[in-house]
């Protein structure tokens, strides 16, 4: 089963899930067609940022390798 991005009026954030749930000090995310929205949870009502769906691969691959212990560009 294939999941692609979804067209909708409001976006559907989610936290990772690493965050624990119930906290309220994430950064959440909503993919959108052209890319994501990022927000701080604790704030979801103000400002939130977009960024390229090329950005949050590059951004995930970075925090994917800091886990690992291996250098990065960032």
């Amino acid at each position: 089963m294939s999941v692609g991005l979804q067209s909708v009026s409001e976006p559907v954030w989610f936290k990772s899930s690493y965050s624990g749930g119930n906290t309220t000090e994430c950064v959440e995310a909503a993919f959108i067609p052209s890319g994501v929205l990022v927000r701080d949870s604790k704030r979801p009502g103000h400002h939130h940022l977009t960024v390229s769906a090329a950005s949050w691969a590059d951004f995930l691959a970075g925090v994917a390798a800091l886990r690992r212990g291996e250098p990065t560009d960032c």
